[in-house]
């Protein structure tokens, strides 16, 4: 086993960054509005799961069409960068369509495990061990399901200011991940 503190660190705050539950509290508590209910829990394991199902089966789905794990993680650094802008500017270069119904499937995915987290843990694969990054999963996930079952609670203490805020540090983080994970893995193209 080679678990190692810095990397369960970095990996928990490049999840925390791109997963951005915190962010997310707005879409929540309007789903929770429309339909009155969400399952943090059933969200919660569905996220966990994928995002481990992908971190395993991920790197061989792309060998299978030809993709190395450095240029996905490439790939995976220019997705984090235009979250990073969306977050620290405050736009939107890509919405996705508001979901109808608080399932499984807008939660879980894409709000939780979406594109950018599953880039992100393939990117974080082709630099950090395995378990260091299941650890880093497990960590984000727990917090993930304390968020969905306290959001009301989370949106009066924080306010809308204290979100953005939170938001765009988050942010701000983020792009200093997306360029190192540029950095370390464009030397491994040429």
């Amino acid at each position: 086993m080679n678990f190692n503190f810095k990397e369960i660190a970095t990996a928990s705050m490049v999840l925390f960054a791109v997963i951005d539950i915190l962010g997310s509290i707005p879409i929540i508590i309007s789903l929770r509005n429309k339909v009155g209910h969400i399952q943090s829990e059933k969200a919660s394991i569905v996220a966990a799961c994928l995002m481990v199902a992908f971190l395993f089966v991920g790197e061989s789905i792309l060998s299978l069409i030809g993709i190395d794990v450095n240029s996905f993680a490439v790939a995976g650094a220019f997705v984090i960068f235009f979250l990073a802008i969306e977050m620290i500017l405050g736009i939107t270069l890509y919405k996705d369509e508001e979901p109808e119904s608080a399932s499984v499937v807008p939660i879980a995915f894409p709000l939780i495990a979406g594109a950018g987290t599953l880039t992100s843990i393939l990117a974080l694969r082709a630099e950090y061990y395995v378990e260091n990054i299941i650890v880093a999963i497990v960590i984000n996930i727990i917090f993930v399901y304390f968020v969905l079952k306290s959001s009301k609670k989370i949106e009066r203490v924080l306010s809308k200011n204290g979100l953005s805020v939170l938001r765009k540090v988050f942010g701000v983080i983020l792009l200093a991940i997306a360029v190192k994970l540029f950095a370390t893995n464009v030397n491994q193209l040429f």
